[in-house]
């Protein structure tokens, strides 16, 4: 691989940090977490104390005073592992930024330092049964009630859902004018009528706790809206472009750890009286996802160089996700048709990175809107 020059050798030490933190806090508790369709909330609380959590939230409000550097830091060492089902990256690249970026002073004084302490878990609530990529089509309301919203309405695939305790809910306060009437507005987890329903049950990511959420008559003050009112989806627009680098920061460090445990297996497994290794496909084979790797790598490196520089746009993003995304989903199913039969087998590490990352491809934007947000460029 070529030497990566986006990290300061205190990113380095930060990262030597998260990996101790993975490797004892983490790794031994992942497998029974995929059994239980939830990860612990002592691992949330435990990241918070090891400054883990929403690295870039300044100190007056609790955060640790770093930048997006540190949590891509984080987000690349839980991908080597594959600890699919801690969310660190949507409650911290994610979900804060909304509260940092937009919320009043009140709100982020009110919010943010439970979130960088892990004591307080985000969601964002946008996709609904009918509305998923197209944001302007989501249907939960919101309607003025005396001094303060009521809130109806249904979400699903919603990550975090079980946990959070702070849900960031796209809604519609204009019905009227489409995506011009979306608002943001914070559900905390003890509101009347608000409710979670089943842990849903999917092809991969089996730690992440991905729910549906129902909203009866919920009310919520106003002092709860993140922003203006009826500008929800501006605020959207300009946080997915870091959301979709999450997404190929964490492609990028999944096709390195999916291409070392292919080399190591294929190097060590034997067929016809030699390795796998030796045959010329197999050498061939990771061969193109060495160079795959190493590209994939280097342009997202390039985006995040970028994004600090707050010059990464929409369609960057969406070259970002879209490349990392597709990339990586053809690199790991290469890798697994090298392990033959293991590599259909759950506890091989293999199995379950080809079949939890396939979701990137959808979440966050599929790669048809990827491709239709690149192609009005053209």
């Amino acid at each position: 691989m070529l030497e990566r020059t986006v990290y300061s050798e205190d990113h380095e030490i930060f990262r030597s940090t998260v990996k101790k933190f993975v490797e004892k806090e983490i790794v031994p508790f992942h497998s029974q977490w995929e059994k239980d369709g939830v990860v612990s909330r002592e691992v949330w609380r435990s990241a918070g104390e090891n400054g883990l959590l929403c690295s870039f939230v300044p100190t007056e409000y609790g955060g640790p005073g770093g930048d997006f550097l540190h949590t891509a830091i984080v987000t690349e060492e839980l991908a080597k592992v594959d600890a699919s089902g801690v969310a660190f990256h949507l409650h911290s690249g994610i979900v804060a930024p909304y509260i940092l970026n937009h919320g009043t002073e009140e709100q982020k004084k009110k919010w943010l330092p439970g979130m960088c302490s892990g004591q307080i878990i985000g969601a964002i609530a946008m996709t609904e049964p009918g509305a998923g990529s197209d944001l302007a089509g989501i249907k939960t309301s919101a309607v003025r009630d005396g001094d303060d919203y009521a809130l109806n309405g249904q979400k699903t695939f919603i990550s975090n859902g079980h946990l959070a305790d702070l849900v960031i809910t796209a809604c519609k306060t204009d019905a009227s004018a489409g995506a011009k009437g979306i608002s943001l507005l914070v559900v905390e987890r003890n509101d009347g009528g608000f409710t979670r329903g089943r842990n849903l049950e999917k092809i991969g990511w089996k730690a992440q706790d991905t729910s549906e959420l129902f909203y009866a008559d919920v009310k919520v003050t106003p002092d709860r809206m993140i922003g203006k009112e009826n500008m929800g989806f501006k605020y959207l627009m300009e946080e997915l472009a870091q959301e979709r680098l999450i997404v190929g920061i964490r492609a990028a460090s999944t096709i390195e750890a999916a291409l070392s445990e292919t080399v190591e297996y294929t190097k060590g497994r034997e067929a016809f009286g030699k390795t796998i290794f030796s045959f010329q496909n197999t050498r061939f084979k990771l061969a193109e996802a060495k160079t795959k790797a190493t590209v994939v790598r280097n342009f997202i490196d390039h985006c995040l160089e970028l994004h600090m520089m707050e010059a990464l746009d929409a369609n960057d993003a969406a070259m970002a996700k879209l490349f990392a995304t597709e990339t990586m989903c053809e690199v790991l199913d290469d890798c697994l048709q090298l392990f033959g039969g293991y590599g259909y087998m759950w506890e091989y590490p293999i199995a379950r990175l080809w079949a939890g990352q396939r979701i990137t491809r959808i979440a966050g934007g599929s790669s048809e809107v990827m491709k239709e947000i690149i192609a009005r460029t053209l």
